[in-house]
């Protein structure tokens, strides 16, 4: 059964900006930009809901014109409601409109999910058998930077987008998270598979930043097992919002998390069931 959760921040009373979507063979994802504009959160939704569940974007051009063609609904219906608020809030919304980031996953076929993204929402496939790790991202490190967002008013850049292919198996896991929760599942691969990533972590740790607090706190935990201590626990407390929401103020408390909304979906094609929390 595909299945998800989505948590608003447990710090303050702001709404949760993250929004997901699952159907059969289809699973989506959007963090809304809290700062960045305004209706974060509505803009995300309207990006989740508006995608096809069927037919897969698969080039920037592809996104770009899909964009062109469902933002402006979206922009004279919030602008109505924008003019209800006050000069500030009005001027925030025309200056910066509403911004937020997508990815998104189709199953194809039987062994292939085709996938894209734009910004730092991550879509992930991991093989239980080979013990490998494919994403969308690029580094952990560029969770630090400015991701790209997709604006309801401004155009989107080309270099922003990514897309392919997950080849799959009987021993995959399919699943995508938005930025806090994707940062530390890169963040706990990357520390279990050192050789192959002692560079990158080793720039980390030099850069005096949170991510290098973080990752130190991550390195000295001892003997992990990815699979079973990391994809295996979130698998278990995706089902009840209650324990998602223990597990991540767990994870924060340790310092392996920072404060964000949290998302994640995993794609199941078992079954017709679809199920959100």
């Amino acid at each position: 059964m595909s299945i998800g959760v989505s948590l608003k921040k447990f710090t303050d009373n702001i709404p949760n900006e993250d929004s997901c979507r699952i159907e059969r063979d289809f699973i989506a994802i959007s963090d809304g930009a809290g700062g960045c504009g305004v209706f974060a959160s509505e803009w995300s939704k309207y990006l989740v809901d508006h995608l096809s569940n069927n037919t897969p974007i698969t080039s920037y051009e592809e996104l770009d014109r899909w964009v062109d063609g469902i933002w402006e609904h979206f922009y004279q219906v919030h602008e109505q409601t924008a003019l209800k608020y006050d000069g500030i809030f009005q001027s925030k919304f025309y200056a910066e409109g509403s911004c937020a980031t997508i990815a998104a996953i189709w199953r194809v076929d039987k062994n292939c999910c085709q996938w894209m993204s734009y910004g730092d929402s991550v879509v992930f496939h991991y093989n239980k058998k080979t013990g490998k790790l494919e994403h969308s991202f690029t580094s952990l490190a560029d969770f630090s930077k400015s991701p790209y967002l997709i604006s309801c008013k401004d155009p989107m850049q080309a270099e922003g987008f990514r897309s392919g292919c997950f080849t799959i198996d009987d021993d995959s896991v399919v699943f995508a998270c938005s930025d806090a929760l994707s940062h530390y599942v890169l963040m706990m691969y990357m520390v279990t598979n050192y050789d192959r990533h002692n560079q990158e972590i080793s720039a980390i740790a030099k850069s005096q930043s949170t991510d290098s607090t973080m990752l130190g706190i991550a390195a000295s935990i001892d003997r992990i097992d990815f699979y079973m201590d990391i994809i295996l626990k979130l698998e278990d407390v995706v089902s009840s919002e209650e324990d998602f929401a223990k597990f991540m103020k767990e994870l924060y408390k340790r310092g392996l998390i920072e404060i964000d909304d949290y998302t994640i979906v995993f794609l199941k094609c078992d079954d017709e069931k679809c199920n959100i929390h």
